[in-house]
């Protein structure tokens, strides 16, 4: 049978037509692909790629960079990206979103924590949306659940005297302060001592049971041993530097972090299955990256089948995705902090279900 030339004008016209909505929906992805964060952009790129068709992507090196975040978002303007996925530096978003706001591509970082990058949307414009934490999210849960959490409780409260630790251990004192709670001794100490015997003992005369430390893993490792070899009966705390390389002083079960959880851990089955089938280890940004194609893919069906900006769909819905349902608030951040309560049980950190 013989087509006749109008039916296949047709049949072309359709063609051309799939093929241009398939170039439009194209994701682009930006990551540090050279450089001494390579390593970090390797595992965005694996989990996009786990996620998506390899000719949905457009891949663009942005070396953390602002040159490098630049060219980036002229990439993709470019190729026509409908959505950019990936940044994990300040530096190169900050260079890419005022040539992407330009042509109206909304962009989901997965790594860039700088509160500003969201904080300023109202005088920017830009179109970012956070799929990580904020830089203050750590503190901001530490004083959400600590004094909660220990509100019956002789609580003190240290630090090691860096931006970091004394940062997180105010940020608890002020909510415990707030919730009309005192704790029962506040001081800092010097951090990287072979001991913390003489903390330990201000602390017992002190009365202290709890207490919330601002430092690295190594140092309330040591406290944790110093206090069970003084006598025992005394719980601490930190934030995510937890998380860290064990030293050599074991941490001891039953302490407490205020941390982001294990992507791995709470995976839904089908995205860790397709990781395995690509022999990809789900570390690092490989879940996030996984988990914003995911987010990307349902904002796109849902714009298109509701004929509604893109940037609508991604600010009122909520989205499944391999790391749990995700949603964003009216600046672009996530609207629930990842952060949460974990307790050491010799091996690893299990979520305390009630925080």
């Amino acid at each position: 049978m013989r087509l006749g030339t109008s039916c296949l004008a047709g049949i072309a016209g359709l063609l051309l037509a799939a093929q241009a909505q398939a170039q439009e929906s194209r994701l682009g992805i930006s990551a540090p692909l050279s450089g001494p964060s390579a390593i970090l952009g390797a595992q965005v790129l694996e989990g996009a790629s786990t996620a998506a068709n390899a000719a949905e992507l457009e891949v663009a090196d942005d070396a953390c960079t602002a040159e490098g975040g630049a060219g980036a978002a002229r990439q993709f303007v470019e190729a026509k990206v409908r959505v950019v996925l990936g940044f994990l530096c300040t530096e190169a978003i900050e260079a890419a979103l005022p040539i992407l706001k330009l042509a109206g591509i909304p962009v989901i970082t997965v790594g860039v924590r700088t509160d500003s990058l969201t904080d300023s949307r109202e005088k920017t414009g830009w179109p970012v949306f956070r799929l990580g934490p904020r830089a203050g999210d750590e503190n901001a849960a530490a004083a959400a659940i600590i004094p909660k959490l220990w509100r019956d409780e002789l609580f003190a409260i240290t630090d090691d005297g860096t931006i970091y630790g004394r940062e997180l251990a105010e940020s608890v004192r002020a909510a415990a302060e707030q919730a009309a709670l005192k704790p029962v001794f506040t001081d800092n100490f010097r951090p990287q001592m072979d001991n913390q015997v003489g903390l330990i003992g201000r602390l017992r005369r002190a009365g202290a049971t709890h207490v919330f430390v601002g430092g690295d893993r190594d140092d309330i490792a040591i406290m944790t041993r110093d206090a069970a070899v003084t006598g025992g009966g005394m719980i601490f705390a930190g934030g995510e530097a937890l998380r860290a390389a064990p030293g050599e002083v074991p941490l001891a079960e039953g302490t407490l972090m205020i941390g982001l959880p294990e992507w791995s851990e709470i995976a839904g089955k089908d995205a860790l299955a397709a990781l395995r089938e690509r022999q990809t280890a789900p570390d690092g940004y490989v879940l996030p990256a996984f988990a914003a194609v995911e987010i990307a893919r349902a904002a796109l069906e849902d714009a298109d089948a509701a004929g509604k900006p893109l940037l609508d769909i991604l600010a009122e819905q909520e989205f499944k995705t391999a790391i749990g349902p995700i949603r964003f608030d009216a600046k672009g951040d996530l609207a629930d902090n990842p952060y949460r309560a974990f307790r050491y049980d010799g091996e690893r950190f299990v979520p305390m279900e009630s925080y």
